[in-house]
């Protein structure tokens, strides 16, 4: 009797495909998980096993990853927008860096003969003066890019050149330390962390969203008469989403302080330290949590306003767009303008992370910003990206970087080795976008 059951490939095919549809997973998303969790694993082994010792997967090594990721990821959620409207923005490392000069000299040299050395309202004021200026330097090109017609290539290059070099003049080549002790908590560090308590609160919370945002896109679903997920599909991602959540907490407060820091906290605030030693968590370091909150209100732009439709519309088809009653022009000059708001901000995060403005802050940051948005699947021809792939595809850009210093891989061969991905992302993509259509 011949047997005609289909092949056990196909079942299993056939069944992988049921299930990502019904869960309704972006596998491209899943695809990107599968190379993060590769390029872990990876250094990790090849330290053990040729190195001194798997020292990647660590939860100071995977703390310090994350806090290093956050200046590039908050740049990336706004290149998102940049490159989805077809446009490119070359400045974003030198106006990082111009920013951060700016606060620098204002808690230095500016501020304290003002208000007083160590008022409370200086590190405000220096990082609301540090995004408005990053907004405006942006309003500006993207009003040349919009309404004089210049291309943003020229213009951005050109600001690339020109904020470096203003940010050098401004304080005659000199670094400018330090900066103000509230501010640098941004920057995380041991006091830049929100601790245990403080990292379950958050994670409580985050749960608490991730449930609420599938029983709210459920009751929407019902109210306009879409295809509902299967319950069991809910619950699959409700408990993916809460365990990772999870997980990230048990690992921020499984990295202790240093011993050194914990003794000085010990002997400020008279706690006795016993014999086995005092364990502190670190907890959520404060860039992280400026990054994911920066992450979840650019997605809500991104999805549920109007301004980020017309984003994704401008990016489909310019022409269309214009003739359908958009006023691209202002469009553009408002997400320049984005742009160059998350530059300021970024430039707080890595200025309060060295404690200092230096003229090499921001240096190449352009490359890894686009890298990471390019990466994250925002396609180079408009129209397709999303807010979560470019801060993975940061945390891949930074996670090699990571790895390659780990082992010790010099200068160069980093180099070779970013360029490299990045050709073969955008290779990948358009693959991709071959097989989809």
């Amino acid at each position: 009797m011949t047997d005609t059951s289909p092949p056990k490939t196909d079942q299993t095919a056939s069944l992988i495909t049921r299930f990502l549809r019904a869960t309704e997973i972006d596998t491209r998303l899943l695809g990107m998980i599968g190379a993060l969790m590769l390029i872990w694993f990876g250094f990790h082994f090849y330290g053990a096993i040729f190195g001194n010792g798997g020292f990647f997967l660590t939860p100071r090594n995977l703390w310090n990853l994350s806090v290093q990721t956050s200046s590039i990821g908050i740049m990336a959620t706004g290149m998102v927008l940049v490159i989805v409207t077809r446009n490119i923005d070359l400045s974003v490392g030198a106006l990082l860096g111009l920013t951060a000069m700016i606060m620098g000299l204002l808690q230095v040299n500016i501020l304290p003969p003002i208000l007083g050395l160590g008022n409370p309202f200086i590190w405000i004021i220096a990082v609301a003066t540090g995004m408005v200026a990053g907004a405006v330097i942006g309003t500006f090109q993207g009003w040349l890019i919009a309404y004089r017609g210049i291309p943003a290539f020229i213009v951005t290059l050109g600001g690339l050149l020109v904020w470096r070099g203003c940010a050098f003049l401004s304080a005659g080549g000199r670094t400018i330390s330090p900066v103000d002790e509230n501010f640098a908590l941004l920057g995380g560090g041991p006091y830049g962390a929100i601790g245990e308590t403080g990292s379950w609160i958050v994670g409580l919370i985050a749960c608490a969203g991730v449930v609420w945002m599938l029983h709210s896109g459920r009751k929407q679903r019902q109210l306009h008469d879409f295809k509902l997920r299967p319950m069991w599909a809910e619950g699959f991602l409700a408990m993916v989403g809460c365990g990772a959540i999870i997980g990230a907490v048990l690992l921020v407060n499984a990295y202790p302080w240093p011993k050194g820091i914990v003794n000085a906290y010990a002997k400020a605030n008279d706690i006795t330290v016993p014999a086995e030693g005092l364990f502190i968590s670190h907890g959520f370091a404060i860039p992280v949590l400026i990054l994911v909150t920066v992450g979840i209100l650019m997605t809500v732009l991104m999805t549920r306003t109007r301004f980020g439709r017309y984003v994704f519309a401008i990016g489909g088809n310019p022409e269309a767009a214009a003739l359908a009653g958009i006023n691209t022009k202002w469009m553009t000059l408002k997400i320049f303008a984005l742009m160059g708001m998350l530059a300021g901000l970024a430039g707080v995060v890595a200025s309060a992370r060295l404690n200092s403005a230096t003229n090499a802050l921001g240096v190449f940051d352009e490359l890894y910003v686009i890298a990471a948005a390019v990466i994250g699947g925002t396609s180079l021809a408009g129209g397709i990206g999303t807010i979560y792939g470019a801060i993975l595809g940061a945390l891949v850009m930074q996670s090699l970087q990571t790895g390659m210093v780990l082992i010790g891989f010099d200068t160069a061969i980093q180099q070779i080795v970013v360029g490299s991905v990045l050709v073969l992302a955008v290779y990948l993509d358009n693959l991709y976008r071959k097989k989809v259509k």
